[in-house]
Parts: structure tokens; sequence; C-alpha cells
């Protein structure tokens, strides 16, 4: 900033010592000429001074609408995220669970590209490699619920699922005509994200919708286990 701005005394003062100094000239015309330049300088300055102090509020009120502006688009933001240690509601799609009917199943590992599904040996039972009809089982169905308890007659964990009326009705037919045939072929095999987690037997229709999923084997399943697999398929 000028010294205009910053020191209107001085102006003033100046204005004064020169037309004293006009007057003690006799107020010729070259004096009231030098007169006139200095009233004009001085409402210049302080024009300038009035400018610049109005410019100092314009910019502090920009400068408070910009803050409030960026207080307000922090707000947005933040209120799109979740906060910390809140509770999330996950937008992710539930598991699809596909019913295909076993076809095979034969103590060995599964031969690449052959569309088998692997079931880890343990400590209970070889490794095998279950063999199962796509074509004519359920693929890629969303259950209604499904939850996770431990069973009261031998304390092993499971999954019991329930299927819409739609799928209930569909899952009759299958379970129908493979409940008569010998083992395996009278086994469906559940399959979730590529992974089979079960092969129970089928000894007739099965027509109230409700499936229990236990493992490959009775006991696979751990507490952990079982509640994961039942938030994944539950559309809940």
């Amino acid at each position: 900033m000028n010294d205009s701005t910053e020191h209107p005394l001085h102006e003033t003062s100046l204005h004064d010592a020169l037309h004293a100094q006009v007057r003690g000239s006799g107020g010729d015309a070259a004096g009231a000429h030098l007169a006139g330049l200095t009233d004009g300088a001085l409402r210049i300055a302080r024009r300038r001074q009035r400018l610049a102090r109005a410019g100092v509020g314009i910019v502090a009120a920009v400068a408070v609408a910009i803050a409030g502006v960026a207080v307000t688009d922090g707000v947005t933001l933040r209120g799109g995220q979740p906060a910390a240690g809140g509770v999330t509601t996950s937008t992710a799609k539930a598991a699809l669970i596909s019913f295909l009917p076993v076809t095979s199943s034969n103590k060995h590992a599964c031969a690449q590209g052959s569309g088998g599904y692997r079931v880890p040996a343990s400590a209970t039972h070889p490794e095998f490699c279950v063999q199962a009809d796509r074509a004519t089982g359920m693929t890629d169905v969303q259950v209604v619920s499904a939850k996770a308890d431990k069973s009261g007659a031998d304390g092993t964990w499971r999954i019991e699922v329930s299927l819409d009326s739609a799928d209930r009705s569909r899952f009759t037919a299958p379970t129908g005509s493979i409940a008569s045939a010998p083992a395996p072929r009278n086994e469906i095999a559940i399959v979730i994200d590529g992974k089979l987690w079960g092969t129970p037997s089928v000894t007739s229709s099965i027509t109230g919708g409700r499936i229990e999923i236990v493992g490959p084997y009775a006991g696979d399943l751990t507490g952990a286990t079982a509640h994961d697999l039942a938030r994944r398929l539950d559309p809940g």
C-alpha cells in the first residue's frame, strides 16, 4: 500500500502548507494553479483511501463466504462417509446358491478342467472329487433367509436356508426324481461361489423349501464358518 493510504494526515499537512505558501506569495496565478493541483491530489488520495477500506471489507466478506462453502462441502463429504465406529449398511449383493444333482463321487483329486468340485482331505476322510449336473440343477438361487445354529442332537453347526414359493416348487421335482437313485446319484451338491458346501442325500421330494447345510461331512463347519456363510447368503 502507498503512503497516500497509510498516512492521510501527511497529505492534509502538505495541503495546508502549500495553501499557506500561495497566500504568502500574494496569490499569483501560478500559486493558485498549484493550490488547485494540491486540492485535486488530496481528493484523489482520500478517494483511494475510502476505496482501499471498502476493498478490505469486500475481501473479508468473500473470505467468509468461501469459508462457509468449504464448511458446507466438508459436512456433505463427511455425511457420505460412515462415522468412525458407526454401523454401516452393506450394499453388497447376497451370495447365490446352486443345487445340482450329483453324478459321481470319487476318492481322488479332481482332474484339471473336469469341472468337478473338490472335497479336501481331513482327519476323518480322504480327498474326494464330486461331479454334478448343472444342466438339470437349480443354479444361482437367492434364498429368502439363512441362519446358523447349533444342532441340539450332536452339537454340530449348520446353516438353515429357506426358499421362496417359486423356488420351492422348482426344488420339489428334481429332489423327487433322484430320491430313488442309488448313491451317490441320490445326492444334491450344494455349491456357493464355486465351492462345494455339502452333498446331502435325498430320500423323498423336498416340498417345504427348507434345506440344512452341514458341510461335505457332518462336523465340518465351525461356528465362525457357519455364521459367516449365513451372513453371506441372507439377503436381509
